[in-house]
């Protein structure tokens, strides 16, 4: 998975603070803060995109040990 890009107010174009700035603003909130909680956002989004990625592996399918353990664990007659 390719790493998140952070926000960071010295990444960010004059015209990206800009916007960012006057979103900040109308959240009344300082334009630090803003992007702090958009970071947050952002990696709470990411943890659960992959938490869900995990959640939908199908099991994995026994190995040659896991196959030979569960056939000793059988009697003769089957």
């Amino acid at each position: 998975m390719a790493p998140t890009k952070t926000l960071t107010a010295k990444t960010l174009t004059e015209g990206q603070r800009a916007y960012e700035a006057k979103r900040a603003a109308k959240a009344g909130m300082s334009l630090d803060k803003w992007l702090a909680t958009k970071q947050r956002e952002q990696e709470a989004e990411a943890k659960a995109k992959l938490k869900a990625l995990e959640a939908a592996k199908p099991p994995k399918p026994p190995g040659f040990f896991g196959r030979l353990m569960e056939r000793a664990q059988r009697p003769f007659g089957s």
